[in-house]
């Protein structure tokens, strides 16, 4: 039996159906996988918030599987993501992210961090918040030594709020707040 013309050309178009599904499947489960992995390292993309009757608001953040707290949040209404740091001093802002805030530099000033000296600059942030908990007029610094895309939630942030871990759940409270 010999293959006509016709035969070979549905099996090139057969081919390429083949090929084009194979690529589909692949672009879908690398999608698939890259959502499974961002929640995993951010399982607080909307954290549950709770405001009882005497004003105080408490949030509760689950641990990533590296063992940190990251949330989304805002800085000057407008979103970021958080990596909560008790041994940061201030919120540390990555300078591109900065440049997208609208952030101001201010004076430069050497800080000690786990990579060794860095200049870094200060600059205050007119609000920060992770959903209901908000502050206003928080001293923070611009890093240029860093590309990450994650803000350092540190001290100058926590200071305010009331935290408390147990087990993989970090509860934050800030008391006495109105809006």
């Amino acid at each position: 039996m010999n293959d006509t013309p016709e035969d070979h050309s549905t099996n090139k178009i057969a081919g390429k159906m083949f090929f084009a599904m194979w690529l589909i499947l692949i672009a879908l489960l690398s999608y698939l996988f890259s959502i499974i992995l961002d929640n995993q390292n951010n399982p607080n993309k909307n954290p549950s918030s709770t405001i009882f009757d005497n004003n105080v608001r408490e949030l509760k953040l689950q641990r990533n599987r590296q063992g940190h707290y990251v949330s989304n949040g805002q800085i000057n209404n407008q979103n970021v993501t958080f990596m909560l740091d008790t041994g940061a001093t201030d919120v540390s802002v990555p300078a591109d992210i900065a440049s997208k805030l609208g952030l101001v530099k201010g004076d430069a000033m050497t800080y000690l961090t786990a990579n060794g000296n860095a200049v870094v600059y200060a600059t205050v942030l007119n609000s920060i918040s992770i959903k209901d908990i908000k502050l206003e007029n928080i001293r923070a610094t611009i890093n240029p030594n860093t590309s990450d895309s994650t803000i350092l939630l540190g001290m100058s942030f926590l200071k305010h709020i009331e935290f408390s871990q147990n087990g993989n759940i970090l509860t934050l409270r800030q008391y006495g707040h109105s809006l």
